[in-house]
């Protein structure tokens, strides 16, 4: 909970009072490795704040696993196309290991919005955020290279790279795991 209370004053400032607003509102819980948070067709009926684990979002298109986006500890996940709205998801959100997560629901999210002094602030930062990440996604699948996708992915999950499977990462570029192998061939022979 502490990593959680402190993530949420990166963005907004919280009294003792609103920490303990946010204290009744997120609820722990665990996911093993595979496990779905979400599956396309459910209503994503949480916000998700990662304390220690790894998740995936992916879509399947006609049987294809598409790979679109990764969080890791310290970092929040919503389908907010479906949480916002309460409408069914596109999307898939499966633990890519152990995960330890606390989740607030739809009308706790309300609640925390309404009760805590900067509560729609931080709702209306954390979006915006999320917002920038996903329209850079989107230009950079129609304007860079694989290579240059790869090269980024390096760059953005550093992290983590080693803890995602090959064929996620893959997916994610938007190459088979065949042509991964060449590019990370030639990155490795140009160092």
């Amino acid at each position: 909970m502490e990593l959680l209370i402190e993530k949420i004053k990166s963005y907004v400032p919280l009294s003792f009072d609103d920490e303990g607003i946010a204290r009744t509102l997120f609820h722990k819980k665990t996911l093993k490795k595979g496990e779905h948070l979400l599956k396309a067709g459910d209503i994503c009926r949480y916000v998700v704040f990662i304390e220690t684990g790894l998740v995936r979002y992916y879509i399947n298109n006609d049987g294809v696993e598409q790979t679109n986006y990764f969080n890791k500890e310290n970092e929040f996940v919503c389908d907010y196309i479906s949480f916002l709205p309460q409408t069914p998801s596109y999307v898939n959100i499966q633990a890519l290991e152990d995960t330890t997560i606390w989740v607030i629901s739809y009308v706790g999210m309300q609640q925390f919005y309404k009760e805590v002094t900067t509560g729609e602030r931080f709702g209306r930062l954390a979006i915006e955020q999320v917002f920038v990440s996903v329209i850079s996604q989107i230009g950079s699948l129609y304007t860079d290279s694989p290579e240059t996708r790869y090269a980024k992915f390096l760059s953005d999950y550093a992290d983590i790279a080693q803890r995602i499977p090959q064929y996620y990462i893959a997916s994610y570029v938007g190459i088979k795991p065949q042509s991964l192998s060449r590019i990370r061939k030639r990155i490795w022979d140009k160092h």
